[in-house]
């Protein structure tokens, strides 16, 4: 039996997640962990790496690897993504990660992020054809899926924090503040012609502010029923823009009172949940399905069916 840990260093969040492999290639989860290390805070137009954004980061990093230091048998796989891609100290950070803490960072491309989104997604949910939406704190990654296949995949660098911050999406939202959000999106939007065939699929979620989203809704509509896994957990279109509706009524102090929604997500969750309110408003299919299975997911897919083949 082997144990793989993987560590998932993304723009909002770090989280680490330990599987169990058997030798037959089944596999299951024995342990995950999550922490709020906003590494993509104050980035900025200079796109820098913040200082203190870099120690909460590390500071999680060693935490991570007291807990998979003690488990036998164990492989790491550590990556990173849109906030140190993008960043100009990435290089700066990178090393020290891998003096402070003793692990090398892998820095996925956008493109590679998306792919083991699409190769999580597509290994637990039975469609045919979807468009994959991942935001994340830094990036938003999109995949179309046409007969369970990836065809056309991409990344581009706008997310929950930095659409939050450039547009002054935190705190109560002026509506002119909104409006010069929602016009940037689009055009990026705009520019990637294969989404003119994403206008009749569902839209599966993943990301931070997606999971958000599913946890308000089901806070609101199933009050009296506990949520296990929101995998598979479907809305409309509808129940979208009335819980956008519903964030943009409030200021910060009135978001973090709402059921679903962690504060610390609060002042990013307008921005991050920009992205898939613009999709729905050029999708006629209407439906929205939410994913557990992502890159991590898709790491370890692809893990096993490289040990599955004859060396």
């Amino acid at each position: 039996m082997e144990n793989l840990a993987i560590v998932d260093l993304g723009s909002n969040s770090a989280r680490m997640a330990i599987t169990e492999i058997a030798p037959d290639g089944r596999f299951r989860e024995i342990k995950r962990v999550k922490e709020n290390t906003r590494l993509s805070e104050g980035m900025g137009r200079e796109k820098m790496l913040q200082e203190d954004a870099m120690n909460r980061t590390i500071a999680a990093l060693k935490r991570f690897k007291k807990i998979y230091e003690g488990m036998p048998h164990t492989q790491v796989r550590a990556i990173t993504t849109a906030a140190v891609r993008q960043a100009r100290n990435r290089q700066e950070f990178l090393n020290r990660v891998q003096k402070e803490v003793g692990i090398r960072l892998q820095v996925l491309s956008g493109k590679k992020e998306a792919y083991y989104d699409y190769l999580g997604v597509i290994r637990t949910m039975k469609l045919n054809h979807c468009l994959i939406l991942d935001v994340g704190g830094a990036s938003c990654e999109l995949v179309l899926v046409q007969q369970r296949r990836a065809r056309d995949l991409i990344s581009i660098p706008v997310g929950a924090v930095t659409l939050s911050e450039q547009f002054h999406l935190n705190g109560y939202v002026r509506s002119a503040d909104l409006f010069r959000a929602q016009v940037a999106m689009n055009e990026r939007l705009t520019k990637i012609p294969w989404l003119r065939y994403a206008t009749r699929v569902p839209i599966v979620l993943l990301g931070g502010a997606n999971r958000t989203l599913a946890r308000m809704t089901w806070s609101y509509h199933h009050r009296h029923r506990r949520q296990r896994s929101i995998h598979g957990y479907q809305l409309s279109s509808r129940v979208v823009f009335a819980t956008y509706r519903e964030l943009l009524n409030r200021n910060l102090a009135q978001r973090k009172q709402m059921p679903g929604l962690e504060p610390e997500r609060a002042d990013i969750i307008v921005g991050g949940m920009l992205p898939l309110v613009s999709l729905l408003q050029r999708n006629s299919d209407g439906r929205v399905i939410f994913s557990e299975s992502g890159v991590r997911e898709g790491i370890i897919t692809e893990y096993v069916n490289q040990r599955k083949r004859p060396q």
